[in-house]
């Protein structure tokens, strides 16, 4: 069997790939989504508060918290989110969720969550049987299919929105 060390030397425990074998193997507790996103997103808000206090020390003004969610090539049950701080808006992609921290109010401001490209296409092919509570990831979607989310982030980073070139 496969073990790893435990980081904080605290004995020993099974590896990802190991637990990720298994999982594939066995039939899932549950197939409701509702609930698969919530074990998901177990400890989600505390990773975005580490990274505003990590970034805080960073960037002196504002700055922008970025959550890339990404599945294992070969482990395609398993999904990690990489959370990281940025001094400018990133371009829109797929499977990403960004945030700007305003440090004159103390606040973080959600601006957009795109999923996976499967996820885009099946909602804009049906974008008008979407349920209502799927409505705002919709409105997202579709603004990232015809640049919207582009232009907007080019316009929180100062740069011309249809050239390469910064406003001064």
């Amino acid at each position: 069997m496969v073990k790893e060390k435990n980081s904080g030397g605290m004995g020993e425990r099974d590896t990802v790939g190991k637990l990720s074998l298994e999982l594939a193997q066995k039939t899932p507790d549950t197939t409701d989504p509702i609930e698969l996103q919530r074990e998901i997103q177990k400890g989600y808000c505390d990773n975005i508060t580490e990274c505003v206090s990590a970034s805080k020390k960073i960037y002196p003004g504002d700055f922008y918290v970025v959550v890339e969610t990404k599945k294992e090539r070969l482990m395609q049950n398993v999904i990690r989110n990489y959370i990281f701080g940025r001094s400018s808006c990133p371009t829109p992609s797929y499977d990403q969720t960004v945030y700007r921290y305003h440090r004159v109010d103390d606040r973080i401001e959600f601006l957009w969550v795109i999923p996976s490209k499967d996820t885009c296409e099946l909602l804009s092919t049906h974008a008008l049987e979407v349920v209502e509570s799927e409505r705002a990831l919709l409105k997202f979607v579709l603004d990232f299919q015809d640049d919207t989310l582009l232009r907007y982030s080019k316009k929180l980073n100062g740069e011309v929105v249809y050239s390469n070139i910064l406003e001064i």
